[in-house]
This record gives structure tokens, C-alpha cells and sequence, in this order.
């Protein structure tokens, strides 16, 4: 892998970003328009702990990366531009490689976000400077499990508008039962079968600082889902996309 292409390629993603209004407004103002509307709605009302709702706005905020991979990848295959990579020195990792780079260096933006939007709010997280980079660590990594299932949209996408649609039967479970409603029974099992639960539940006991004797445990036992779950997802991602979503 020609670390200089890859320097290159992430730069061009980075750029492409920032260029085009739709993927800008959902990987950075997003963001900022979710924390500040929960903000100025929770932040001051009496019995309700906007504190509790951070964790979710930063899965909120993260799960969009969904729809912008979906909708690049399927844009790129159209203007077949993946089939011009084959007569180019760029390999298939380089250009993968960048993908996931390009979208860790946007959940990291998006946690900055997030955190510094809360923080208006009064929002502060008890726990110190080791909390929260590991709180921006778990963010980064729960990227890759967006870039994945970004992955497999695009895959059995035919255009960039199915895959908008599409992104959604990933988007929407993610959001409703594993970020801000507490759920119990069946419907909290179901809860546990999204990524964004086990990122949700490890900010928040990040953040606590509570001193439970179980506090560390939980967030090790979250990390480590997190991690093994965004790796599964993105290189299942990569291997369907790779076989059957580059035609």
C-alpha cells in the first residue's frame, strides 16, 4: 500500500466533503443542528436530563455516515469510475484504505461537534482526559460499522437515489432501539442486536464517572463489541462490495 496515495486519496474525500452540500450538511452540520435542537429543547427544562442524551446524539450523528457511503460508492460505480481503478496504479486496498480513514477522520469532526455543542448546554461528562479520548476512540471505530453497512446498501443499490432509501432499514433500527429509548423485554433484546446500543450504553458509562465497581467492566465489555462488530461488518462490507457491487 503506497502510503502517498493514500495521503491523496483521503485528501480527495475530504474535500469531496466539503464541497458537496448534501454529504457537508449530513457529516458536519448535522451534527451540530442535532445537539443544538436537543440542546436548546432539554437542556433547561426541569425532569429532563439532557446529559443522559448525549451518548445518543453522537450515535445519532455517526449512523448518517451510512447514507453518505451508500450514496458515494453507488455514484462512483455509475460513472464508472471503479472500472476506471483497474488501469490505474491505485490498488483496490488504497482506495478501500481511504474510504475508512476518510469517514474515522469525520467521526472524530462529528464527536468534536457533538461534545463542544453539549457543552453549551451543560453538558459536563465526569470523567477526565482518559474518558474522553476513549469516548472519541469508540466513535471512531463505531465509524467503521457505518462504513460497512454503507458498504453493503451500495452493493444491492442499482442507483445513488435507491441507496438513499435503502440506507434507511440500517439507519432506522440504529436509531430508535439503540440510542435514546430505553427498552425492556423483547424489544430490549432487539435493542442489543444494533452496534449503536453497545456505543450508546459505553458513552454513557463513560461519562457517569459514577464510580460503580462495574464501570470499568462494562465499558471494556462495550469497546470490545464495538470493535469486533465494526470490524465483521466492514470487511463483509468490503468482500460484498468487491464481488458483487463494483458491475
Amino acid at each position: 500500500m503506497n502510503r502517498q496515495r493514500l495521503t491523496a486519496l483521503v485528501k480527495v474525500g475530504l474535500k469531496k466533503i466539503i464541497k458537496e452540500p448534501a454529504y457537508l450538511f449530513l457529516m458536519l452540520l448535522f451534527p451540530a443542528v442535532l445537539t443544538l435542537a436537543f440542546g436548546a429543547a432539554f437542556g433547561d427544562q426541569p425532569g429532563m436530563n439532557f446529559t443522559a442524551m448525549v451518548p445518543g446524539l453522537f450515535a445519532y450523528a455517526n449512523i448518517f455516515i451510512i447514507m453518505v457511503v451508500a450514496q458515494s460508492f453507488s455514484t462512483e460505480r455509475n460513472d464508472g469510475m471503479l472500472r476506471r481503478l483497474n488501469v490505474t496504479p491505485m490498488t483496490a486496498s488504497e482506495f478501500m484504505g481511504s474510504h475508512l480513514i476518510t469517514n474515522m477522520i469525520i467521526a472524530v469532526l462529528q464527536t468534536f461537534i457533538v461534545f463542544g455543542g453539549a457543552l453549551l448546554f451543560g453538558f459536563r461528562p465526569n470523567t477526565g482526559a482518559g474518558g474522553i479520548f476513549l469516548a472519541f476512540l469508540m466513535m471512531a471505530i463505531f465509524s467503521l460499522t457505518s462504513v460497512g453497512l454503507g458498504l453493503i446498501t451500495a452493493t444491492i443499490s442499482k442507483s445513488p437515489e435507491a441507496a438513499t432509501g435503502i440506507s434507511f432499514v440500517f439507519i432506522l433500527p440504529q436509531m430508535f432501539l439503540g440510542t435514546f429509548i430505553p427498552l425492556t423485554g423483547s424489544m430490549g433484546m432487539v435493542a442489543k442486536a444494533m452496534p449503536s446500543y453497545y456505543l450508546t450504553d459505553g458513552l454513557r458509562w463513560i461519562f457517569d464517572g459514577d464510580g460503580n465497581p462495574l464501570r470499568v467492566i462494562n465499558i471494556l465489555l462495550d469497546f470490545a463489541i464495538i470493535s469486533i462488530v465494526s470490524i465483521v461488518i466492514v470487511l463483509l462490507g468490503i468482500l460484498l462490495f468487491k464481488k458483487y457491487g463494483k458491475d
